[in-house]
């Protein structure tokens, strides 16, 4: 079966790293979507691993018809794509009296209204073919509404992630399509590969940082065509973080 993906925000962060990862699975064309960081370095990288790469440029805080719009010409220009890795989800750390609605809107349409755009425009072609692949991005503990301090409007934004994600993985899963959250830990140092994380210490149970490795990791494993049996799951990469004084929040 030929493979595409898609894979949103890719130009930088953890997605950067994760794009090029997804060839190794088997995908024949990497597509992957910019906001402002230029998208050469992930191209390079997809292409350099062996398969065929495009990107576009999508503001996920434009307005939803413009965003709409170009995900419909980006579907009908380079899929259809069988598997979604939306990736994409702004964060803001501060103590709640000092947020703004505009940051509201940013945390909300940036994190919640970008997978549900993302998902109405790939499920169609998802369904027509009875298979898909589709992994979301939470963040540690959303899926329990663990409390962090300043992570007021980013946690509940993915905690809206989850919520939607587990549903649709019910209403999806007769097309043969599977959806799936991966909540990242503390990853600081978005761009180092497991090798240089392990050569590292930090404040996570395991010891060390994670890498953008070990989130691919979790991303291929749930998009192999095999896996048709995990679906509404949340798996945690975190190094065994888990409570919020671990976290450690910045207030800033």
């Amino acid at each position: 079966m030929s493979r595409r993906a898609l894979v949103t925000g890719a130009a930088s962060g953890l997605a950067a790293g994760i794009a090029p990862e997804l060839v190794a699975a088997g995908f024949e064309l990497v597509a992957i979507t910019y906001r402002t960081t230029p998208p050469d370095q992930t191209l390079a990288a997809i292409r350099a691993a062996g398969a065929d790469a495009t990107a576009t440029r999508v503001d996920f805080l434009d307005d939803e018809r413009t965003i709409a719009s170009t995900l419909d010409t980006l579907v009908r220009e380079s899929g259809p794509f069988d598997t979604l890795v939306h990736a994409v989800g702004p964060l803001v750390v501060r103590p709640f009296e000092r947020t703004t609605m505009a940051e509201y809107h940013e945390m909300f349409d940036g994190n919640v209204r970008s997978a549900v755009l993302c998902a109405h425009a790939l499920l169609p072609s998802m369904r027509e073919r009875r298979f898909g692949r589709v992994v979301f991005f939470g963040m540690n503990g959303a899926s329990q509404t663990v409390p962090f301090r300043g992570f007021s409007l980013h946690q509940a934004a993915k905690s809206a992630v989850v919520a939607f994600a587990r549903s649709l993985a019910l209403e999806e899963a007769g097309y043969g399509i599977t959806v799936n959250v991966i909540e990242p830990g503390d990853i600081r140092q978005k761009s180092i590969d497991r090798a240089r994380a392990r050569e590292l210490i930090a404040g996570t149970p395991r010891g060390r940082p994670g890498s953008y490795q070990d989130v691919a990791d979790t991303v291929r494993f749930l998009v192999d065509a095999d896996r048709d049996f995990i679906t509404g799951a949340v798996i945690g990469v975190t190094g065994g973080l888990k409570g919020a004084a671990e976290r450690n929040a910045s207030d800033q």
